[in-house]
């Protein structure tokens, strides 16, 4: 019995290079940026996966916006840290 969708690391790949002529349009310096956010949804294949969506650009967006809210998090905490030993 075979899948009947690819896994979502396949989709992932076809996905970027979908993306390809945006990122060509970049500025060279942007290009990085832009290929280190399409990684993102790696760490979160598996969630990516479960998810199951038909639009496999919504799980990937997430991925992004979820690690970025993360990092943010983190970034406020340690924000309030400093503040309390400044004080």
């Amino acid at each position: 019995m075979g899948r009947t969708i690819p896994s979502f690391r396949l989709a992932l790949d076809e996905e970027k290079s979908e993306w390809e002529n945006y990122r060509k349009h970049l500025d060279r310096s942007e290009r990085k940026d832009f290929d280190d956010m399409f990684a993102i949804p790696r760490l979160y294949i598996s969630a990516c996966s479960g998810a199951v969506s038909l639009v496999r650009i919504h799980p990937i967006f997430i991925s992004i916006i979820f690690h970025h809210y993360k990092e943010l998090m983190e970034i406020a905490q340690q924000i309030g840290i400093m503040r309390e030993q400044i004080i």
